[in-house]
């Protein structure tokens, strides 16, 4: 039997593939994502192999996961519960879709992960195979009493390590877990699960990785110009973007628009974004959320970049998208946000509201200008050569075009109101 075990190198993932090989007699077969966790990579191969493993893929889902999976969800304006911009939810269905992959050229007849059974990648990962190989079994350890009377707790896990020469160094834990990719980095659990334990405070001020703190970011703003194209933002300007790419690794041709700003792949849209959005404040989260095993749990979010481009893109469509559009999408967009969370990215029903979602974005395009400022994204400009504003028709001056005539508003008044006049004489109001 050969089975794909999801593996990051820490001690969970390298237990749980120990563990597995012995206990299913399997040959197993590691995978790692990298989707932007900018953790250590190296050697991860040689640790996999000297643990168990016969064979280990590490693969780079980054700009697929920012082209296939943030901007069709951004597109959307999909915010779970009005404040989570779903990091970590929209980046299990890219990893899991992968991991299927896998296990069909690698002939594997199961695939295996280590989420818990309080928690939602669970749901996440498993339907997400159910949707796109429901031939092929999911183990999911820690669903099994076998394996949660062996690893009660972290110390027997460390144990066990040791007794079986897993590679893995272990160090006094965190007083919170951390997830990362190139969206987002959620914190939880330990201190935090006390939600009266203020996150923005000295005992945790270590903890943020992709920001500074309000109060720490410059005291002078910072402006930036995000340029769409069927509402996906395709190029950047900034005075010092140049400097920024090249900090970052950028080693490509820089393209430049008719105005200079400089057209980026949905990667490094991100990756610029996230840098001069954690150097400002922007995109920290702190919110109790449902999740969906039943439960309410605390979560602490830095979400930087996704912050801002949730931004500006509401901006650019305020200008081009028609109103009745607008607001059918805006009814779908929490249905859509609780798909992605739920685990149900590969559904039909959020496939049909994909479709929805990109044809309303045709005509979304344009230039927005954005003012960043100590925590907050501030709208300093919008333009577009599809723009459904008019100067002319919105001006409370004289109308030159005749396009509007105010005495028609009389009749439409007159009418709008028509049942609420039936409904007071009916009630005795009037």
């Amino acid at each position: 039997m050969k089975i794909v075990v999801a593996y990051s190198g820490g001690l969970d993932t390298s237990v749980i593939l120990k563990w597995i090989k012995e206990t299913y007699a399997a040959e197993v077969v590691a995978f790692c994502a990298d989707i932007g966790q900018e953790e250590e990579l190296e050697g991860l191969e040689e640790k996999a192999l000297r643990t168990g493993a016969s064979k280990c893929y590490v693969d780079d889902l980054r700009e697929e996961f920012a082209r296939d999976f943030i901007f069709p969800m951004l597109q959307a304006s999909a915010l779970y519960e009005n404040q989570y911009f779903l990091g970590t939810s929209i980046a299990r269905p890219l990893i899991a879709k992968r991991m299927v992959e896998i296990a069909r050229a690698e002939k594997a007849a199961a695939v295996a992960h280590g989420a818990t059974g309080k928690g939602n990648d669970q749901v996440r990962f498993e339907l997400t195979v159910a949707a796109l190989a429901p031939e092929i079994q999911v183990i999911a350890p820690w669903r099994l009493e076998e394996f949660r009377e062996q690893f009660p707790g972290r110390a027997e896990m460390i144990r066990y390590a040791e007794s079986q020469g897993i590679p893995v160094a272990a160090s006094a834990k965190k007083p919170y877990s951390m997830d990362r990719n190139l969206l987002h980095i959620s914190f939880e659990s330990g201190l935090l699960e006390d939600p009266w334990v203020d996150a923005s405070g000295a005992e945790l001020a270590d903890m943020y990785k992709l920001s500074v703190s309000p109060e720490a970011a410059p005291d002078i703003s910072e402006y930036l110009e995000l340029e769409f194209e069927r509402g996906l933002c395709v190029a950047l300007g900034h005075k010092n973007l140049q400097s920024i790419l090249g900090q970052l690794g950028f080693h490509g041709d820089l393209v430049k628009t008719e105005e200079g700003r400089i057209r980026l792949s949905p990667l490094w849209v991100m990756k610029v974004l996230n840098i001069l959005g954690g150097r400002n404040g922007i995109g920290r989260v702190d919110m109790v959320e449902n999740r969906y095993v039943g439960m309410k749990s605390r979560g602490v979010y830095e979400t930087p970049g996704g912050a801002i481009l949730f931004f500006a893109h509401r901006q650019i469509e305020s200008l081009t998208m028609d109103r009745e559009v607008m607001h059918l999408r805006d009814t779908l967009g929490p249905k859509y946000a609780e798909l992605v969370y739920n685990g149900f990215w590969f559904a039909p029903e959020r496939e049909a509201i994909q479709a929805l979602v990109n044809e309303s974005q045709k005509n979304v395009a344009g230039v927005v200008r954005v003012k960043l400022y100590k925590g907050n994204i501030i709208a300093a400009g919008r333009k577009s050569s599809v723009s459904l504003y008019s100067p002319d028709i919105a001006t409370m001056e004289a109308d030159p075009t005749k396009a509007y005539n105010q005495s028609d508003a009389t009749g439409f008044i007159a009418l709008s109101g028509l049942r609420l006049k039936v409904a007071a004489k009916v009630h005795g109001k009037g």
